[in-house]
């Protein structure tokens, strides 16, 4: 497709694999592992995404003069899973209205709600009207990005797509020396009550720091049951291929760090986690053994001296979670464009955005005045 308002052309490749992984890195860079072509073909070659999964691949590349300038990771989608920016309740009204929602186009990291860049180069407008004609000359619902950037945002709604927040709660490295010099930021009541959880949670056990190629297939393998544990328990059905697992440690390097604990030489709980450029990205926990706040300790606290340890700047433990806040992970707004073609969708669904963007400004304040630090650290 073309955009009649300069030179530049749109085309749909058939997978992030069949791209070149060099021409699609030098798009993505290399801050953000969740963008890079070996984590998203890796979701394509272990058939976590792809047929019978409801993503199908449609990465959108952008041309001038026949040279690549920009991408964006887009995906067919026939529901609403594995998305963490939740649209179930629009999708009963418009298909209760007469309206086919699915399928709908979707620009994201599939199963990973971690902002970072969706439209990637130097022309985020050109793939936004890119987004836009494929989804209005294939009559499909919707188009929506979801955890970009806040010039993204910016973008898109300059183009009138509709702007949604959510909230996350991460933590932030101010130059701390250790896990007690952060925790000497935080009240007396806090500071206590975190050394107890971790002496509760490392009692009589032995917990590995892996990273990269220490990160066996025994490992690996263990890693995938306590995955499987917590996605039958949480969302009824995993996201991810056993053959993700058996895949990810050549795929990704040094990029991947678990946290593992032992009992007896036994593994009883996992935490693993991807490394960015400045960031600890917290992903994947499970465990076979309730221990108290063991999942505090390897999803929270170790991630902190990791990142202490290895200068990260921040720490994104995941999705949701309010029980972050006491352990210093701080509220930060997470945001999503919508794009709705027919009108009076398009009004309905604005009038809910704007009245949830009104509650989760609320409820920021509300974290923020919750925030275990002493009323001097506060920021």
């Amino acid at each position: 497709m073309a955009d009649r308002d300069s030179d530049l052309t749109a085309r749909i490749a058939r997978s992030v694999g069949s791209i070149d992984a060099g021409e699609w890195d030098s798009f993505a860079g290399g801050d953000d592992p969740f963008l890079g072509h070996a984590f998203l073909n890796l979701l394509e070659t272990s058939g976590s995404v792809g047929e019978g999964s409801g993503w199908s691949p449609l990465p959108l590349i952008v041309e001038q003069d026949g040279r690549a300038i920009g991408a964006a990771p887009a995906y067919l989608k026939t529901h609403s899973q594995g998305e963490y920016v939740f649209d179930h309740g629009w999708a009963d009204a418009w298909e209760r209205a007469g309206g086919q929602y699915y399928p709908k186009l979707q620009v994201t990291i599939p199963f990973t709600p971690c902002p970072g860049r969706r439209l990637l180069g130097r022309q985020p407008t050109a793939l936004l009207a890119a987004l836009e004609s494929l989804t209005t000359q294939n009559q499909l619902s919707s188009a929506h990005i979801t955890f970009c950037t806040a010039e993204e945002a910016v973008a898109a709604t300059d183009r009138g797509w509709l702007e949604r927040h959510g909230l996350q709660y991460h933590w932030f490295n101010r130059s701390y020396s250790s896990f007690d010099d952060f925790l000497g930021l935080l009240s007396s009541r806090k500071r206590k009550s975190i050394r107890k959880e971790r002496a509760a949670a490392c009692q009589d056990l032995d917990i590995l720091t892996l990273r990269g190629d220490e990160i066996t297939q025994s490992h690996w393998a263990a890693m995938w049951h306590f995955y499987q544990d917590t996605g039958q328990r949480k969302w009824g059905h995993p996201y991810l291929s056993r053959a993700f697992f058996d895949q990810v440690g050549p795929a990704m390097g040094d990029a991947s760090l678990l946290f593992l604990a032992l009992r007896d030489g036994n593994a009883v709980a996992g935490a693993l986690n991807f490394i960015g450029a400045d960031t600890l990205y917290g992903r994947y926990w499970g465990a076979v053994e309730e221990v108290p706040f063991l999942h505090f300790e390897l999803s929270y606290y170790r991630a902190i001296d990791f990142a202490i340890a290895n200068s990260l700047a921040t720490v994104q433990a995941g999705a949701q979670g309010e029980h972050k806040l006491a352990r210093g992970y701080e509220p930060v707004i997470t945001r999503s464009a919508h794009f709705l073609p027919d009108p009076g969708f398009r009004r309905a669904v604005a009038d809910f955005v704007t009245g949830e963007r009104e509650a989760i400004a609320l409820e920021l304040a509300w974290a923020r005045n919750a925030l275990p630090y002493k009323s001097s650290a506060k920021t």
